[in-house]
């Protein structure tokens, strides 16, 4: 019995790094990649290389900024463009919408969710106020989608652009009253593990000193500067399915790379 293979990678500009993620996609022999930061219009979308390699590709991207997408080679179903509930965001002098920060589909029998959780900035911003709202919805919507059905195969995947326990950064003296490791944003972490979504990763790559993220300032990447900001949460359905998972820091190194490293589990099939 082969098992699907998925991953979770912020690009950083697909635009500007679609080589190297397609080459990583062929040599690593991934089923189902959800990218985050595509950092394009749908239109701007560089879909030939994905459909050369035989992927179909859903993405949603409004302008230069944040934007999701998922790669398949297993179905591309359903696809869903933001879940219910998604609160807006309005920059200055415009109207709330819906940034393109969430993005489901259903591969493979697995519904996976690829989602660029909101920055924050600081902790006296309103974008981190968005950021706490936008994850409770995910959280109350996410239980929803259990209680509809509990034996559910889900993946909620991506950039969460937390940290979830101390030994996720490379130093909490120096991210002291900054986003990314404050109570509020690790309990609204934990409240997805309330409501049944494991972190499935975590196990095969118990940390300290285990990171997604290594800013491109200051050499953080070879000073081992890191964060441990992307994850691969699990419904129990699927948790229970997770033979294998791994951070591909490899991906990190060479030239013009994300700043993020891929995240790949693999699923036992039915």
């Amino acid at each position: 019995m082969t098992a699907l293979r998925l991953a979770t990678w912020n690009v950083n500009s697909i635009r500007t790094r679609v080589d190297r993620v397609t080459d990583w996609l062929a040599r690593a022999e991934v089923d189902v990649l959800a990218m985050q930061e595509t950092k394009c219009t749908d239109a701007q979308f560089p879909t030939l290389p994905f459909h050369e390699l035989g992927y179909e590709v859903a993405h949603v991207g409004l302008n230069q900024w944040n934007g999701v997408a998922i790669a398949s080679r297993v179905g591309l179903d359903n696809v869903e463009i933001g879940f219910p509930g998604q609160p807006t965001w309005a920059k200055a002098d415009a109207d709330p919408a819906v940034e393109a920060r969430a993005l489901g589909a259903t591969c493979g029998g697995v519904r996976v969710w690829s989602l660029y959780v909101p920055n924050g900035r600081t902790l006296d911003d309103p974008h981190y106020t968005y950021k706490l709202n936008w994850l409770a919805a995910l959280r109350d919507t996410a239980e929803g989608w259990l209680r509809d059905d509990p034996s559910a195969p889900i993946a909620l995947v991506g950039d969460w652009n937390i940290a979830p326990e101390d030994d996720d950064v490379w130093s909490m003296e120096f991210f002291e009253g900054s986003t990314h490791v404050s109570e509020p944003e690790r309990r609204a972490f934990q409240a997805m593990a309330d409501a049944q979504f494991l972190d499935v990763v975590r196990p095969f790559t118990p940390g300290p000193g285990v990171y997604t993220y290594w800013d491109y300032t200051q050499l953080r990447f070879p000073k081992k500067q890191g964060m441990r900001i992307d994850f691969i949460l699990g419904s129990p359905a699927l948790a229970a399915r997770i033979s294998h998972g791994e951070i591909v820091r490899e991906e990190r190194k060479g030239k013009s790379p994300s700043d993020h490293a891929p995240v790949l589990v693999e699923i036992q099939r039915d």
